[in-house]
Parts: structure tokens; C-alpha cells; sequence
């Protein structure tokens, strides 16, 4: 019997890790085995410790890894899994691999220099500490990619094939859809990966990747993300705002230091950013961004113009690549990082991670936040635990780098800038369904939210909703 189990994202937002079993035997041999998505767990200690414990099923006999997207939370373990034993093929869309061969490099980059940072301060447990993996370890495991393009089928084995389509969350990204074939029956089963906003408009402005996942689906087993299950997004337009919050900081002689995603976030906030100095709403102050993968990101996502909204090809061919911007710079050395602190003039500074786990946005809350003239804004989800919930909820310190730093700066969220569908966004999609699934599985969402929606599910839908448990086996029937 063939069965699904949960090694992430379960009970908690980050992790992504689902396993797909053609064999449901007492010794669990034979059979394939495919992963979907392969991500770094974040938030709680209790999580994040989990990155360093081995799979539960051997690393070399994991057939495949089926990648929705390029998000660390996602793709973030590959390298370890690779570290592990795992030789099989990584398939993904063409973006995707384009996105990981920047992301996950600068990832094993980040935890170098973070584990190099807590060694020669002595502000680590571990000694000495230790990076997850290594630069050199996530290139390595890029030789596993291989392309596959929207709506093409794969056969995996005679019992498993799926096929990529639109998710709409970010450049590259996709739902997988997994035909099963188990005691002589055919089973679809969906992957959705993370969905992205189902409507363009100006309530979800800057929106690079075109709106809506793929409609009219059919599944006979739904394993559905929950990140936003529990809120809808703001109705309003953030520019306002925005603005507002902007003008105040750069009057009192403040910066703005904005945590985001190194992956879409970033790209969407410095075309607004520019978008509104052009036009006059914000004064024109220097914007940095400070991300080694910086440059890399912005070429790939000019690359692949196909997956543009109208109001983002619009953009760039008014202005151009940011990286040739007056005004815009990208910072890609740790020189060119610690020259961005020398600055004493009013400046907007995007750095990742978008959670403030780590990366060199940590430098610039340390100098910045004890400092009441300067403002945090933020324009992602931040998962419970995370450095960013921390200040986002509005503690009078957090650690960082083993010191505690008091918090007097400014403090904003927008959650317009989400890439994630809201409740009321879910049900338009979910209504476009050609069948009722027998039975939906809730992951990637902290249990409020996938509680919530579950009732929110059975309730508008009828559907028989369930939320998943870490390291849950459930048979497909």
C-alpha cells in the first residue's frame, strides 16, 4: 500500500519534507520513494535542530526529489540530503534550478560566515561551531537538477509520474501533480507547494509572477499549504503608507532597514521603492541592498520574462535593470556590507533573511534598533520563534549574536506584500475544482492557522480536512 508521510512542515510553517511511498510493507523495502520539496526547518530551537537530525528513511534510498520552488524553506536541506547519500535526480522548472544555483550556494556562503562570526566572538554552544553545510557542498549538489517544463509529464516508475503547473507564488514556482498507480488503481495526488495570490490588483501591488494557480484541478488526495489560513491580507493599498512611514524616518534623520526574502520579495520592494521616487512620493535617499545573491537574483528574474505580470514588464522596460539605478546599490562583498554601516545619512537598506534567522541583516538590526529614530518594516510572514516574530511582536530586546539589543526603533508591518493566497483567496481557487478530493491534508502553517482553516474548509466546502502531524504516515487508498 502506497503512503504519504510528513517529515516537515508540519505543525509548524517552515521544513517543507513530503514523502511519497509506492510500498507500504512491515519492512518498508522495495518500492519508490519520491520527496517533495526538501526545506530548512526555521523558527523554535526545536525545529531548527531537526535540520541537523538524518531523515528517517536513509538519504541514498530516496529515489527522487520532486521541488515546488526555490524558497529555503523548501529547498534549503537539499545539500544536506545530498551530504547524506542522496544521488538520485532533483527535478524542478528551469527558473527554480536558476533561483537554487544562487540560493542555496549563499546559503552554505551564510552559514560559513556565521559559524566563523560565533567562533571568533566565543558566542556559541558548540565549539567550534559548525555550518549546516558548506558553500562548496550546497554547488555539489546542483550536479542532481534536472529541468522540467510546465505541464510536461515525468515517469518516476512504472507506479509514479507527475507533472509541473502554475502556483503563481514566485518565479519558477509550481504544484506538483502526482499520478499514482497502487493495487490497480489510479490516484492523483496534489503538491501545491506554496499558492500565491490569486488576483492581481492594487491591493497586491508589485506582483512579479503572473496571478492565480492553476484552476479546474482534480485530485483524489490534497496536500495544501495553511501559512495565511487563520487572516486575510489588507484590502488597502500599502503605498500610502508606505510613503508615510518613509517621509517620517528620512524627517527625523532615521533609516529604513526592511528584512525580505532575498527570492521575489526584494526584487518587488526596490521597483516600488523606485517606482515612488520617480513619481515624487518618497525623497530620494539611497537604497541599499545587501545580499550577496543579490545581482544573480535580479538577472535571473530578467531572464525569464514569461512568468511577468503586466505591471512588472511594464516596469522594467520604463526602468531598466535596478542594477544599473542611480542611487541603488548592491552589496555583495562582507567590505561592501560593512561600508553600508559607515553611512550616517538617512538610507533604505533591504538585507535577508526575511525571518532574521541570519545573514547580514543581523548587523544591521544590531547597529539600527537600539536607535529611536530608525524603522523596521516588514513585508513577510515571520514564523513563531524567528528573530523577527520577536521584534515584530514587539519585545523590548532580542539577541543577536549572543548579546541582547535593546529595541527602541520604529516598528511597521505591511502584509500586502505577502506572496501567499489568504483564506478568501483559497476558497475562489478551491471552488474551481472539477471533484471533491477525498480527503485534505493542511501543512505549512502554524496549528491556529491550520485549524482555522480547516473548519473554514469544511464549513464553505464540505471537504473532509484534516491537519497533518510531523512524521504522520497516511496510506492513499
Amino acid at each position: 500500500m502506497a503512503y504519504i508521510q510528513f517529515l516537515g512542515a508540519a505543525g509548524t510553517v517552515t521544513g517543507s519534507k513530503h514523502l511519497i511511498s509506492t510500498t507500504y510493507d512491515v519492512s518498508d523495502k522495495g518500492g519508490f520513494r519520491a520527496l517533495i520539496d526538501c526545506g530548512l526547518f526555521q523558527g523554535p530551537k526545536e525545529w531548527r535542530e531537526r535540520n541537523w537530525q538524518d531523515t528517517p528513511i536513509p538519504a541514498r534510498e530516496i529515489n527522487a526529489v520532486v521541488l515546488t520552488h526555490a524558497h529555503l524553506d523548501h529547498c534549503g536541506w537539499i545539500p544536506r540530503l545530498v551530504k547524506e547519500g542522496f544521488r538520485g535526480p532533483i527535478y524542478a522548472t528551469q527558473a527554480t534550478i536558476d533561483l537554487c544555483s544562487v540560493v542555496l550556494p549563499d546559503s552554505g556562503h551564510l552559514q560559513e560566515e556565521d559559524a566563523a562570526f560565533h567562533n571568533k566572538k566565543g558566542t556559541s554552544k558548540h565549539d567550534p561551531a559548525l555550518p549546516l553545510y558548506t558553500l562548496e557542498e550546497a554547488e555539489d549538489c546542483l550536479q542532481y537538477f534536472k529541468p522540467v517544463a510546465f505541464e510536461q509529464t515525468v515517469q518516476l516508475s512504472p507506479q509514479l509520474s507527475f507533472r509541473f503547473v502554475h502556483a503563481a507564488h514566485i518565479l519558477g514556482s509550481c504544484m506538483a501533480e502526482i499520478a499514482l498507480n497502487t493495487n490497480g488503481q489510479a490516484r492523483r495526488l496534489l503538491f501545491t507547494g506554496d499558492i500565491g495570490r490569486v488576483r492581481d490588483n492594487q491591493i497586491a501591488p508589485g506582483k512579479v509572477v503572473h496571478s492565480g494557480p492553476q484552476e479546474g484541478e482534480t485530485a483524489d488526495v490534497l496536500v495544501m499549504e495553511s501559512t495565511y489560513g487563520n487572516r486575510a491580507h489588507p484590502d488597502t493599498d500599502p503605498r500610502p503608507q508606505l510613503a508615510n512611514l518613509i517621509r517620517d524616518t528620512v524627517k527625523r534623520g532615521g533609516s529604513v532597514i526592511v528584512p525580505a526574502f532575498a527570492v521575489e520579495r526584494t526584487q518587488k520592494f526596490v521597483f516600488m521603492l523606485k517606482e515612488m521616487m520617480e513619481s515624487g512620493e518618497i525623497p530620494h535617499v539611497p537604497v541599499f541592498c545587501d545580499s550577496p545573491m543579490a545581482i544573480k537574483a535580479v538577472e535571473i528574474y530578467l531572464k525569464h520574462s514569461e512568468e511577468y505580470t503586466p505591471q512588472a514588464a511594464g516596469l522594467i522596460d520604463k526602468y531598466g535593470s535596478p542594477v544599473t539605478w542611480p542611487g541603488f546599490t548592491f552589496a555583495q562583498t562582507p567590505e561592501e556590507s560593512k561600508k553600508i554601516n559607515d553611512s550616517k545619512f538617512p538610507s533604505i537598506i533591504i538585507s535577508s533573511s526575511g525571518m532574521v534567522t541570519g545573514g547580514r541583516i543581523l548587523h544591521h538590526l544590531a547597529l539600527r534598533l537600539p536607535d529611536p529614530r530608525n524603522l523596521v518594516i516588514f513585508i513577510g510572514f515571520q514564523a513563531p520563534g524567528t528573530r523577527g516574530a520577536i521584534i515584530k511582536g514587539g519585545a523590548s530586546e532580542v539577541k543577536i549574536f549572543g548579546e541582547f539589543i535593546p529595541i527602541r526603533a520604529q516598528l511597521a508591518a505591511l502584509e500586502q506584500f505577502s506572496d501567499h493566497a489568504d483564506p478568501p483567496e483559497l476558497l475562489e481557487w478551491l471552488h474551481t475544482f472539477k471533484n471533491q478530493p477525498g480527503v485534505t491534508y493542511l501543512v505549512h502553517g502554524e496549528p491556529a492557522a491550520a485549524s482555522q482553516l480547516r473548519d473554514l474548509m469544511k464549513k464553505d466546502l464540505g471537504w473532509n480536512v484534516e491537519v497533518a502531524e510531523y512524521m504522520e504516515r497516511v496510506e492513499v487508498n
